[in-house]
């Protein structure tokens, strides 16, 4: 496999394994000089882990802040430590006789801008140290509450004490703290038994290949039919197709104001925009300064 090849793919990642290894593995499998992932799954997690090779990982950050879909069991009745089925259990409860009215009142009210305090298990930081390093050792950090967004909780099966459901939510979003907040609002606890992303950022998990898919689409060479090329990635950005003029004037880092550019009725100057060539190749992202009256480039590719 040779480092040319560049694009995102969207892996289904199994369970039991880390984000960081999955990358490890594609980095391998694909003789890729960089790989990257585009927002963490936990170990224990399964779904969309989208993943940018070689120049595509300058294209991670436009990503990693879009809208996440999961479908997740809650267990209620059982707290644990970390919110989630890995952790110690801290109270349990038999109080659990609630109508399915009850239930869904109950999920309603975490729909919409939300309050979230993030797990004392988790990645963030805390004077560079992860908080997960602080809580493994019993020292349990605190950070402050930050306001999320949930489009939606959609409950797919009652069979208590289990209920199944489906949320809609923005980047940053913590499926398993909502599960514990669930839990508490109803009185009884609860803790995340399974989850599984099936859409990151528009990428959904129909596009999405097994690592051992991977493995044979690139033993029989078929790899690049998996690969969304860069251009094709940016699915929501708006785009200008460049003539070879102009796409010499990027490549070598020429200062462009919107004399290069024809007027669009959709222009925005607080988007993006991808250009591109005529063969659809990524050539820049940019996005228009009003200060200096020029386009700044977020990254070129040469």
């Amino acid at each position: 496999m040779n480092n040319e090849l560049n694009g995102v793919i969207v892996i289904d990642k199994p369970a039991n394994i880390t984000s960081a290894k999955v990358v490890a593995i594609i980095k391998k499998l694909l003789a890729a000089k960089k790989v990257g992932h585009a927002g963490t799954l936990d170990p224990e997690a399964t779904g969309v882990l989208l993943c940018c090779i070689n120049k595509a990982t300058k294209l991670a950050g436009f990503f990693l802040t879009g809208t996440k879909k999961y479908e997740a069991v809650l267990h209620l009745g059982v707290e644990t430590d970390t919110q989630d089925a890995t952790g110690k259990i801290t109270s349990t409860s038999n109080e659990l006789d609630f109508t399915e009215k009850t239930i869904q009142a109950v999920f309603r009210q975490f729909e919409g801008t939300i309050e979230q305090v993030p797990p004392a298990f988790s990645a963030l930081k805390h004077k560079g140290t992860p908080l997960y390093k602080f809580a493994r050792k019993g020292n349990f950090v605190r950070k402050s509450s930050r306001n999320v967004f949930i489009s939606y909780n959609k409950i797919l099966k009652i069979n208590m004490p289990f209920i199944s459901f489906e949320a809609c939510c923005s980047s940053g979003t913590y499926i398993r703290t909502l599960c514990s907040d669930i839990g508490k609002e109803l009185g009884c606890g609860g803790h995340l038994n399974k989850l599984r992303r099936i859409e990151s950022s528009g990428f959904t998990i129909n596009e999405a290949v097994t690592l051992s898919e991977l493995e044979q689409l690139v033993s029989t060479g078929a790899i690049k039919d998996k690969i969304i090329s860069m251009s094709d990635a940016l699915r929501n950005m708006p785009e200008y197709i460049a003539n070879e003029f102009l796409t010499e004037k990027i490549k070598h880092g020429i200062v462009l104001t919107k004399k290069e550019f024809m007027p669009r009725k959709t222009d925005n100057s607080k988007e993006f925009i991808k250009i591109i060539d005529k063969n659809n190749n990524l050539v820049a992202v940019v996005k228009f300064k009003k200060e200096n009256n020029r386009y700044n480039y977020c990254c070129v590719f040469n």
